[in-house]
């Protein structure tokens, strides 16, 4: 997502970052540049314009003009107003209602929505602790209702009963009162899409919101229409309030011009961003953040979130615990580059990492990209036990056999163990003299492991939760409010 913008917006800052003072004119031409930058990733003329009226007084102030560093000051100021447009205050899913809580799914045929009900009921029964009822109210499309009770029985979350024949408002009836007497925490209604909007789906959404009173109204928008999307909530808010909008398919929209007009427009926030296919690729919407990632700032606390969500703590500690003990074997690394891929790859690391977010789009060149991970992995695979825990046995005739069983040259083996060697060698440093050692190791000019990019290659993943003492306590759960105590 914002790949395009990114880009745009990092080229755009260099330049500026390479003057050691800046004219009004100068301000004027990277201002001109921004707003390309943002027509180019389909953000609509008038929230163009409106953002740009945001950010020129401010760029052209004493302030900055005089400033030690203006590049820097400018940067600032675009993220900040990015952060004013997007929604300065994270506004997560509320419960704060008498259960059931009923949540209404609205949206346009073809969005996700049957999808990111079932996205949103595993998230609140797994972070949340929730007793969840989902029920699907589409009759017009024949295979909906089985869809979400397939996905209710992935998730572990319950469905009300499939009855033929009946109205879209008997079954949300039906809904609320088998919820009341199941005594569950939210119920969830699916209500039906059309291609486009047209008056008798207004008049059904407007008939169930009536009966159910929901206290969560979400719009379930694809990202992937651009700014059609941003019309669409615009109509639906018209006709039936929303209370917040779950914006999916973001991983496939490298432009990201809907998620930066929907609050602008529409004045509904933006609550939770599908990122993949995933039935857990959900996450909170947070504009710090996500203005943090556009100009290449990354986004620690995600990274954070991310590993803490995909990690193994039990394997994770027996890694750190032989890490201490200077011991890092095959086995250990083969789990790091399993635990990269789950995070996403290097290139979803990299661009959540501060200042790294340039790196992402040359992986590939480094030989940092997810297939260089998935061959590593292979390789790891295929050796014996005895191999694995004493690599110094591999001669000729075993490298080559490691090779045909992972579909790699012996060249390849001969780096992955060359990569391995250099990592052991550090955790036995890092275990003798601590991070000191490692610093001087590191500032010593280590040369990268082959193929890894960085020194020292592979970042300790185990170790990667201690991040968030760097930035204060993290969100108690994935897009919700704090928890009261």
């Amino acid at each position: 997502m914002f790949e395009s913008l990114s880009e745009n917006f990092g080229s755009i800052f260099d330049r500026l970052r390479g003057r050691g003072a800046l004219s009004e004119k100068d301000v004027e031409q990277a201002l001109s540049d921004i707003r390309r930058a943002l027509i180019d990733a389909d953000v609509s003329l008038p929230v163009v314009r409106d953002f740009l009226d945001l950010v020129r007084p401010r760029a052209i102030g004493a302030d900055v003009l005089k400033s030690v560093t203006p590049g820097q000051q400018v940067v600032k100021i675009v993220h900040d107003t990015l952060v004013e447009m997007l929604g300065a205050e994270p506004v997560g899913l509320s419960l704060n209602a008498v259960p059931p809580v009923a949540m209404m799914m609205v949206g346009l045929q073809g969005s996700g929505k049957t999808t990111s009900t079932a996205k949103i009921a595993r998230l609140l029964s797994t972070k949340e602790k929730k007793k969840v009822l989902m029920a699907s109210l589409d009759t017009r499309r024949p295979a909906a209702m089985e869809q979400l009770r397939v996905l209710g029985e992935q998730i572990s979350v319950a469905t009300l009963p499939i009855v033929e024949g009946q109205r879209a408002t008997d079954i949300a009836r039906r809904a609320l009162e088998a919820a009341r007497l199941g005594s569950y925490d939210v119920l969830m209604l699916d209500t039906a899409g059309r291609t486009n909007i047209d008056e008798s789906l207004m008049a059904e959404m407007a008939e169930i919101a009536a009966l159910a009173k929901p206290h969560e109204t979400l719009l379930v928008a694809d990202s992937l229409t651009g700014q059609e999307a941003v019309n669409i909530a615009d109509q639906f808010n018209k006709r039936v309030p929303l209370s917040g909008i779950v914006l999916t398919r973001i991983d496939g929209d490298g432009r990201g011009g809907a998620a930066l007009a929907m609050r602008h427009v529409t004045a509904v926030p933006i609550k939770l961003l599908g990122v993949g296919e995933g039935i857990d690729k959900i996450e909170a919407f947070d504009a710090q953040r996500i203005a943090g990632r556009i100009l290449g700032m990354g986004d620690v606390v995600g990274l954070v979130e991310r590993a803490a969500e995909t990690m193994d703590a039990e394997k994770a500690e027996k890694i750190a615990a032989r890490m201490k003990k200077g011991q890092f074997g095959l086995d250990d690394l083969a789990e790091q580059l399993r635990q990269m891929t789950r995070m996403g790859g290097f290139a979803g690391v990299l661009g959540m990492i501060p200042g790294m977010g340039k790196l992402k789009n040359q992986a590939g060149a480094m030989g940092m990209d997810d297939r260089q991970l998935a061959r590593q992995i292979a390789i790891i695979s295929s050796m014996t036990q005895i191999e694995k825990d004493d690599p110094r046995i591999l001669n000729a005739s075993r490298k080559k056999r490691v090779a045909a069983g992972s579909g790699t040259s012996v060249q390849d083996v001969n780096k992955l163990l060359k990569m391995h060697r250099q990592m052991a060698d550090m955790m036995k440093k890092l275990g003798k003299g601590g991070i000191k050692n490692l610093a001087g190791m590191l500032g010593g000019g280590m040369t990268p492991p082959a193929g890894m990019g960085g020194p020292g290659g592979m970042p300790d993943l185990s170790q990667l939760g201690d991040l968030s003492k760097l930035g204060g306590s993290l969100p108690p759960g994935l897009g919700f409010p704090p928890k009261k105590k």
